[in-house]
């Protein structure tokens, strides 16, 4: 019997079943030991730092039924880790590998410390359905736009089947010094948070039964109305590992759909997909986040309006769908996909503000905030990326609104001031009749003057040859 424990370091994996790190350290027969480590916040807490947060205290209480817990720590893990390891003498430390530029850096520095210590790292695949560098062309270079990366993924085969949770878990019940018991303080803005998630791998699992029973059907027609609960909901339950992408994967390709279906199954696992691409271009471009993948765009010139860029932020540009999507954000910590798009092409086109201060104030705000995604994501409104729409494409908010809120009820479930406004006038509440709603801001610029500007800008970098 080994009585030393194997270390499972738990960074975005608080799941039972599918979770490879904890099931590769029970089949070593050691006792246990979880642990999480908090890493430093100098700038406070984030939206998704809350979703975690809340996740553990949940993933938590699981344990606990099961007789045991994760042991909570706070500081540089490069450091922590190390410690921890030489404190309980650890036979061997057990991980799911992480794919950002920082903690690819931490974990490859903590093997290299690790293998001269007689203490076995091991780490796992767990957050993607492909590891980033396996999906290649065929001279083996990266793919550049999404479709090709998509059939060439689909190409290389299914997913592994999902691995089941551990029958049994054995814990390391011996104290643990530096772990810490006290919750964390919840900052006054994520009071209005919990209203809107559910916590724990069992509602996530709930939450997509529930998405394949009612909505798979309907995805590739209504997944853009943000009236609807037509989509997943299942991004930030994937952010934090509550569920893992070859659960999810594996259960949609599983289900049983009417055959007309079958396109909408597809459009599904292809955002999937899109996520798997966003990991493969966040792989081979580390500074996605602050640099344009097309160089040209380093040269737009951005303007400085901190009133706008707080406006935005706040939903007070004057345009409901936009507004409604701002205010959904910062009150719920998600936004619908359609309206992310509008307000980020609002931001970069009607304001002309850099898409790196966007992508900033989304990283802080969204409970399912995504290093590889946002930042592709925000690349891809902007024009600046991989696969990106062009530059000259500017979303007009009024006609977005009408197409996909033709009744208001996302307008209205957001923005209480328009709530009486009819539905013909809601999308332009500054050309009502009846005059625009007290409390409600005009529009802060003009659509036609601000996509005249945002062309010049563009066609200006462009040496004069822009189209429009």
């Amino acid at each position: 019997m080994n009585d030393k424990p194997a270390i499972v370091w738990l960074r975005e994996d608080f799941r039972l079943a599918d979770n490879a790190a904890l099931t590769a350290a029970t089949q070593t027969g050691a006792p246990l030991l979880l642990i999480h480590i908090r890493p430093e916040r100098p700038y406070g807490m984030t939206a998704v730092d809350w979703f975690r947060e809340k996740t553990l205290a949940h993933f938590n209480v699981d344990l606990r039924s099961l007789g045991g817990k994760v042991h909570v720590f706070a500081g540089d893990s490069a450091r922590l880790l190390p410690e921890i390891a030489a404190r309980v003498g650890a036979a061997a430390v057990f991980w799911n590998r992480r794919y950002d530029p920082v903690g690819r850096e931490i974990d490859a520095g903590l093997k290299r410390e690790f293998a001269p210590c007689g203490t076995e790292a091991h780490s796992f695949a767990g957050a993607l359905l492909h590891e980033p560098w396996t999906v290649k062309n065929r001279v083996g270079q990266p793919f550049k736009i999404f479709s090709a990366y998509w059939r060439a993924a689909c190409e290389a085969g299914s997913p592994r089947p999902p691995l089941p949770a551990p029958r049994e878990l054995k814990f390391f019940t011996e104290p643990v010094t530096g772990a810490q018991e006290e919750q964390l303080p919840w900052p006054a803005w994520t009071s209005s948070l919990d209203a809107h998630h559910k916590f724990g791998e069992a509602a996530a699992q709930d939450r997509l039964v529930r998405f394949i029973a009612d909505d798979l059907g309907h995805y590739e027609d209504e997944r853009d109305f943000p009236d609807r609960d037509a989509t997943s909901g299942l991004s930030p339950y994937l952010r934090v590992g509550q569920i893992s992408p070859r659960q999810v994967w594996n259960a949609v390709s599983d289900a049983s759909v009417n055959p007309a279906h079958a396109a909408a199954r597809a459009k599904f696992l292809a955002e999937l997909g899109w996520r798997e691409f966003a990991w493969s271009v966040l792989w081979e471009h580390p500074g996605l986040a602050d640099h344009a993948l097309r160089q040209e765009f380093e040269g737009l010139p951005w303007r400085t309006d901190p009133s706008g860029l707080e406006a935005w932020k706040r939903g007070r540009t004057g345009y409901p769908l936009v507004d409604a999507g701002m205010r959904e954000l910062w009150r719920s910590g998600v936004m619908h996909n359609r309206v992310r798009m509008v307000a980020a092409s609002f931001l970069v086109k009607h304001l002309l503000i850099d898409w790196r201060l966007g992508e900033q104030w989304f990283a802080e705000t969204l409970a399912d905030y995504d290093p590889a995604s946002n930042a592709l994501n925000w690349q891809w409104c902007a024009g600046t990326g991989a696969d990106s729409a062009p530059f000259f494409r500017i979303m007009n908010p009024v006609l977005q609104s009408r197409k996909f809120d033709p009744s208001g009820v996302y307008i209205r479930r957001w923005v209480p001031e328009l709530k009486s406004v009819s539905d013909k006038d809601i999308h332009a509440p500054w050309e009502s009749p009846g005059g625009l709603p007290a409390n409600y801001p005009l529009p802060i610029v003009d659509h036609a003057a601000a996509r005249r500007r945002a062309l010049a800008a563009w066609d200006g970098v462009r040496g004069g040859d822009g189209q429009a």
